[in-house]
């Protein structure tokens, strides 16, 4: 059956809205007039849009719509983080939370319902997986939030960074994810610097090689562990790539730009991954690896088999990295009176991995 819904003007970037115009019959130089209309100016009015000819506008009614998500709730943290579920048009939701700090505004991204990876501390994990999320759900989340916050003057910067470590691994939907991204960094859309969009992963190694030759952004990689075994268990993944595979992967990545540096998460489960050795063994693995870490105080979610390292552990573990020349922060955790910080996303999802229905505590742990 052929899909007679109109075209939405979110899944469309620079270039795949140029050849919208195109086969409308206009200029493709009208992309950068409507990408303007929609992203700096929050505007989804056809007839408001007047240096568009009358006959466009009215041809825009007929083919096309600006489809967004409905906001379920919206959150505010005592910190000023906030958090918003979204509804989607099959019923899933996903969620986006802002982040306001002195010197930036940071907004976290969804890019998948659910993830397909099964981390053992995230509780997006344990939600299952649905689906992929499409070019304008990725886009939209950006958008929500500017309206949110009172944009869009386009040249605020209330956000000034996004993040896409919201739910899902977003090199599994790789090429919405890249092109959404390039609508971020669109001057004629969001207008952010590829320095301040930041792509996480938990190591899918092919995919950031292609990430590398197709969108130069920042790139952070969940590592969370110092040896394969231990990683096997935290980060299922790394069965497939492995430590020394993902390191090299990184050092080629961090090859394509001087002074680039690749951001590690590691996240800090007490008795697990926090030990003295453990973080012998990190600067082991990072030590030919111009590299950022952050150790991130693991945030916990109902049924978690897992506790928060000690705050003297984790500084412990902190300084001995420091003092092997590894920049390395502690991450304040923001939002974890409204389940907004890091692992605690989870959403509404349509499980199709029946996850969710048989999550088993592991009974043991490697050390």
């Amino acid at each position: 059956m052929t899909d007679t819904r109109k075209i939405n003007l979110l899944d469309l970037n620079r270039q795949d809205m140029g050849a919208f115009f195109v086969n409308q019959g206009e200029k493709a130089f009208r992309a950068s007039q409507l990408l303007k209309w929609l992203h700096q100016q929050g505007s989804a009015d056809f007839a408001g849009m007047t240096n568009l000819s009358k006959a466009l506008r009215d041809r825009l009614e007929q083919v096309a719509e600006v489809r967004m998500p409905e906001i379920v709730t919206a959150q505010h943290s005592a910190d000023g983080t906030r958090k918003w579920l979204l509804r989607l048009e099959d019923g899933n939701c996903i969620e986006t939370v802002f982040i306001p700090e002195d010197d930036r505004g940071t907004l976290c991204i969804s890019s998948q319902v659910g993830c397909s990876l099964n981390c053992s501390f995230c509780s997006t994990a344990r939600q299952g997986y649905n689906r992929n999320l499409t070019v304008g759900e990725i886009i939209a989340q950006l958008r929500v939030a500017c309206l949110e916050l009172g944009l869009p003057q386009a040249d605020s910067r209330v956000i000034s960074n996004v993040v896409m470590m919201g739910m899902g691994e977003p090199l599994l939907n790789f090429d919405n994810v890249v092109r959404a991204m390039d609508l971020m960094m669109d001057d004629f859309a969001y207008g952010l610097s590829k320095r301040r969009v930041t792509l996480s992963t938990a190591g899918i190694v092919p995919a950031i090689y292609q990430l590398r030759d197709a969108c130069d952004v920042s790139l952070a990689v969940s590592l969370h562990a110092p040896s394969d075994a231990l990683r096997d268990e935290l980060v299922p993944v790394n069965r497939k790539y492995p430590i020394a595979e993902l390191m090299q992967a990184c050092r080629d990545y961090a090859a394509t730009a001087p002074r680039r540096r690749i951001t590690f998460e590691y996240v800090m489960l007490q008795g697990i991954n926090d030990s003295l050795e453990h973080a012998r063994q990190l600067v082991q693995v990072l030590r030919d690896v111009p590299s950022k870490l952050n150790l991130i105080p693991f945030n916990p979610f109902p049924g978690s088999p897992y506790q928060v390292s000690p705050r003297e552990v984790i500084d412990r573990f902190r300084d001995l990295v420091l003092d092997a020349g590894i920049v390395t922060v502690t991450r304040r955790t923001r939002g974890d009176d409204i389940d907004a910080a890091c692992g605690q996303l989870a959403g509404k999802v349509q499980d199709r991995t029946r996850r969710s229905h048989r999550f088993i505590v592991p009974e043991t742990r490697l050390q």
